[in-house]
């Protein structure tokens, strides 16, 4: 009997509460359209607060209630995670109420819904950005705030995010074994973000980046990125002394030296190849300009015997009397 009595309550409760929303959304009484939706507000019924203060917008406009109306509204889409929504709203209020002594608190939760809206560091990072912009303007606008501290932290940890989007994209180029691209995309974030917290393991696949590139490298350029890749350890070890990444590069180092060793003799013995085959050539280039000049020599003494029987047949034709002429007689 006790059960049905408490359900019924219950019942009666969530009727009273049912009607008294919807008769406020019928209604074209302010106060009481304010005094529910406060009610909503104070109940933690987002949605429902929201549908009221949505309905007093136009109606609060000028009045007293129209701040309280448009903070409320900031922090029920806030609590509704409407964050850009909310974010835009908070705004609004820090501008057109700067005496209100809520406007600190206003520009600070603006920044904060856009730190909130900031996408996984897999996606686009354009709203990190944005949120990073607008926490930066919170310290201009409030210097001696108390929320100074925590924005500060904020904006390291979407800093952070910007940093490790770009480390993972640079990373990938490693995965996928094209090691220049990683190289110069390594480094590149090195530049973006000179005080990154990633520096020891972005030196690491710089490192392995460029030692790859050495060891799989063409003829042409083995010498110079196996140099590349022997600096690089010892800028690792300088700058990471007594780290596991210190001692990968020592073995890295060695493994290079050798493989620095072992070029040499290649590059000697093929240096020797190459040498052997331009003598071989240039003495086949010698024995083929003899041969074309002997045969050159041969086709100008033919010719030179062809004009001087020319210039014998010429001369006896101009020696050679024309025959006497020749008169029949007429009988």
């Amino acid at each position: 009997m006790k059960k049905y009595i408490l359900g019924l309550f219950a019942v009666a409760v969530v009727s009273s509460c049912v009607s008294q929303q919807e008769r406020a959304m019928k209604s074209a009484d302010k106060e009481y359209i304010l005094k529910v939706a406060n009610e909503n507000f104070a109940k933690k019924k987002w949605k429902n607060a929201l549908a009221l203060y949505d309905r007093l917008a136009n109606l609060v406009a000028g009045t007293d209630d129209f701040p309280n109306v448009g903070f409320n509204t900031a922090y029920a889409n806030y609590y509704d995670k409407s964050y850009k929504l909310a974010g835009h709203q908070f705004k609004n209020f820090a501008v057109n109420f700067p005496k209100d002594p809520r406007a600190e608190e206003a520009a600070y939760m603006s920044a904060l819904c856009y730190y909130e809206g900031s996408m996984d560091y897999n996606l686009d990072q354009s709203s990190t950005e944005l949120a990073i912009n607008e926490l930066q303007d919170f310290l201009t606008n409030y210097p001696n705030s108390e929320r100074s501290k925590n924005i500060t932290q904020l904006i390291d940890e979407l800093s952070y995010k910007l940093e490790f989007k770009a480390y993972e994209n640079a990373r990938q180029y490693f995965k996928m074994g094209d090691y220049k691209a990683a190289n110069v995309a390594l480094e590149n974030v090195l530049d973006d973000f000179p005080g990154t917290k990633l520096r020891a393991k972005i030196y690491d696949y710089i490192m392995k980046s460029r030692y790859e590139l050495a060891t799989k490298s063409v003829y042409d350029l083995k010498d110079e990125r196996i140099e590349s890749a022997l600096t690089y350890t010892k800028l690792i070890e300088k700058e990471l002394p007594n780290t596991d990444y210190a001692k990968s590069a020592l073995d890295m180092r060695a493994k290079l030296e050798k493989e620095k060793q072992n070029f040499a003799v290649v590059k000697k013995q093929t240096e020797a190849r190459i040498a052997a085959l331009n003598a071989r050539q240039k003495k086949e280039a010698d024995k083929l300009a003899q041969q074309n000049k002997a045969d050159q020599q041969m086709k100008d003494q033919v010719n030179s015997e062809k004009r001087a029987m020319q210039m014998q047949r010429d001369s006896a034709a101009l020696k050679t009397p024309p025959p006497a002429a020749t008169f029949k007689i007429q009988r």
